[in-house]
């Protein structure tokens, strides 16, 4: 009897515990050690929207008109500002730059944007030596599930990894399942799902590994999570009922 009483009380702790495999990032990270890096050249997608910067040496009086929406020192540090006062790519791939006129974004890059808007400088017999930056200043993602910080994040790097990524939310907490992370991507008006495994190295190798603009991250909870959803909403709780449940079975045989 005491031998069923004690696996009893035992019980809850077995069900609740988790091991290290469950809960581990890139546990064969060394297979991938010296692997090749993948550089993901994003395509500009209508409702992006862009800064763009010309310059060109001692040619200051020219470059103004191209400048319209240059922005100020306080605007430069924000990106809510930035995306406010830049080009938006609209529903057909265009935006109107001043004197330049209407410029197609279709299968471009910022790379290739850049030197197109160069180009076009330069045949149009507008500038001799022109400096064009390009810059996306509306990149965010979005994050949700079993996080700490879920929300939507704004990032200004080219690229962030699905790590990066949830550093910025503050990483999965304990109930997150790091093997089954659902990335929802929309390019082109068409959508991709994929499931990542965050436990394996090669998650690596993976297109999603890279994070691009408006994509929409998923932490599913894990098992015992969904579990406890119903009824008992955390270990504590479940071990309370449990002491409960022992004290009466003791009383009961105590008086026997």
């Amino acid at each position: 009897m005491k031998k069923t009483i004690i696996f009893i009380f035992l019980l809850p702790l077995m069900w609740c515990c988790t091991t290290k495999k469950d809960i581990l990032y890139l546990q064969n990270a060394e297979d991938f050690n010296n692997s090749e890096i993948f550089n993901v050249d994003t395509r500009l997608q209508p409702n992006d929207v862009l800064q763009v910067n010309i310059s060109a040496v001692g040619e200051e009086i020219a470059i103004q008109p191209y400048n319209m929406s240059s922005q100020n020192g306080q605007a430069a540090n924000s990106p809510q500002l930035l995306a406010l006062s830049g080009y938006l790519i609209t529903d057909d791939h265009t935006i109107e730059l001043p004197t330049l006129g209407q410029i197609s974004t279709k299968d471009e890059s910022v790379e290739s944007l850049q030197e197109k808007i160069k180009k076009k400088l330069v045949e149009g017999g507008h500038l001799k030596n022109p400096i064009v930056q390009v810059r996306l200043v509306n990149s965010k993602f979005t994050i949700l599930g079993a996080i700490n910080s879920p929300g939507t994040y704004n990032f200004i790097e080219k690229n962030i990894t699905i790590f990066q990524a949830l550093g910025y939310a503050g990483d999965l907490s304990i109930q997150g399942k790091r093997d089954d992370i659902l990335v929802i991507r929309e390019s082109d008006s068409l959508r991709s799902i994929s499931h990542l495994d965050l436990t394996s190295g090669d998650i690596f190798e993976s297109p999603y590994y890279l994070i691009k603009p408006n994509d929409v991250i998923y932490v599913n909870p894990n098992g015992p999570r969904i579990k406890s959803a119903g009824y008992i909403s955390n270990v504590g709780s479940l071990l309370s009922v449990f002491s409960i449940v022992l004290s009466t079975i003791l009383i009961i045989t105590n008086t026997r």
